[in-house]
């Protein structure tokens, strides 16, 4: 019996110690339902029920998919314009058609004697 509440115990103090932790790391502003001192104060006070409370009220919710930084944070504007086909976008087909005979045109012209 004796061991039994022992392992309670150590769980219990494990739970704590990483809600206590995750609370102290949340940005304010991710917290949900109190304010972040708030959720301090319950986790300390209230060791098992505080740390139960937080994680089921108070911690941020996941986003469904698990967010990286970008290595290109233009990327990630919101309202940035990004077509989904190139075949769909006309204006990007136009310029790609001018560029192309743009460098035709500036291509240098080839003997075909040095091409032998």
């Amino acid at each position: 019996m004796l061991v039994l509440s022992e392992v309670v115990g150590l769980v219990t103090l494990v739970l704590w110690l990483y809600c206590l932790f995750d609370v102290l790391t949340t940005p304010d502003v991710a917290c949900r339902n109190l304010p972040k001192i708030a959720w301090v104060l319950i986790v300390l006070l209230f060791p098992l029920i505080g740390s139960i409370a937080w994680l089921v009220a108070g911690r941020p919710e996941r986003a469904t998919a698990p967010t990286r930084p970008s290595a290109f944070p233009e990327y990630d504007r919101p309202g940035r314009f990004a077509a989904t086909n190139p075949d769909d976008d006309e204006e990007f087909l136009r310029r790609c058609r001018e560029r192309a005979e743009e460098q035709r045109r500036n291509a240098p012209r080839k003997s075909p004697e040095a091409e032998a």
